[in-house]
């Protein structure tokens, strides 16, 4: 060791040639090839993520700022911006409950019978404890579809958006189809048992908590926010230019009254609409097994004949 060298350097000298010095080093070596191993895993699965030829599930992506704006995107592969259609799917719950996981199910059964559509699954702000009352659920909606419309570039999907809501879901792609066609004009809508106009669903349902429901998510009755239930109302809002229309509805239903998808479907027609209304006479709010199929066979036709 020379005079320069810090006294330290004869220890080093020393450790190198010491079998825990080798030990060590071959320890550090594996470490270090793990870490760029796993750093090129973590940007291969990066970059599959622009790559259209590629299948994608992207969950809890936000379109605004409360925690409940957000979706879950399932991408099919060799999608391009020509050709892949979009399914924007609504859950339901009396818009003061509920999730976009409630649609699990109808996302595996979409995916089988339409592989080539790519889906949004969208969750939006509940009107709970005096907070976002009406329209907040029906901007989010209007908001979501924006955000989607504007990533159509980047997620490779074409601009047909399709509808698809259960309940207040159903309500709610029902009011957005037909009430806005800027930025993008819906192509087709599919209903399951949806409210269609409130001021007759609070005036004529039985069951006695539609009233109370319907109050705390207006504000009021119908005679103290006659506008907030008018411009609630998607059969108010019904042109010749409303798209395609799917109804599905049950006869048994004590939440949301058959009558309400009558009204839908005597509106369409009176306005020349393209709709088909499916009635299962025995099935209530909801439906499972062959009736659940065929309500499937039905969507996947209608889907295919609007949005090819």
């Amino acid at each position: 060791m020379s005079k320069d060298e810090p006294a330290s350097a004869g220890f080093f000298i020393f450790l190198k040639n010491t079998q825990l010095y080798k030990s060590c080093m071959k320890i550090l070596m594996i470490a270090l090839s793990s870490i760029i191993f796993f750093t090129s895993c973590q940007r291969e699965e990066s970059d599959t993520e622009t790559t259209p030829a590629k299948e994608q599930t992207l969950t809890n992506i936000s379109y605004g700022t409360d925690a409940r704006q957000n979706m879950d995107i399932y991408l099919p592969a060799n999608r391009s911006a020509s050709s892949t259609n979009v399914i924007i799917l609504i859950h339901g719950g009396a818009w003061l409950e509920g999730d976009k996981s409630d649609f699990a199910g109808y996302i595996t059964t979409l995916k089988q019978r339409l592989p080539g559509y790519a889906i949004f699954n969208i969750n939006y702000r509940l009107a709970i404890n005096n907070l976002n009352p009406f329209p907040a659920q029906e901007m989010d909606v209007k908001q979501a579809i924006e955000f989607i419309n504007g990533k159509t570039g980047e997620y490779a999907v074409s601009k047909n958006f399709a509808l698809l809501g259960a309940s207040a879901g159903g309500h709610l792609a029902l009011l957005h189809a037909y009430k806005y066609e800027s930025p993008v004009k819906i192509k087709a809508v599919v209903d399951f048992f949806g409210p269609t106009d409130l001021i007759a669903l609070y005036n004529i349902s039985p069951n006695p908590l539609i009233k109370p429901l319907l109050e705390s998510i207006t504000g009021g009755t119908p005679s103290t926010r006659a506008e907030v239930y008018e411009q609630a109302s998607p059969v108010n809002f019904i042109t010749a230019q409303a798209p395609p229309t799917l109804i599905l509805q049950g006869g048994l239903d004590v939440v949301v009254d058959a009558s309400q998808s009558v009204l839908l479907k005597n509106a369409l027609q009176q306005a020349g609409v393209q709709h088909q209304y499916v009635f299962y006479s025995m099935e209530g709010h909801g439906w499972t097994g062959a009736n659940l199929t065929d309500s499937f066979e039905k969507i996947e036709a209608f889907l295919k004949a609007y949005m090819p």
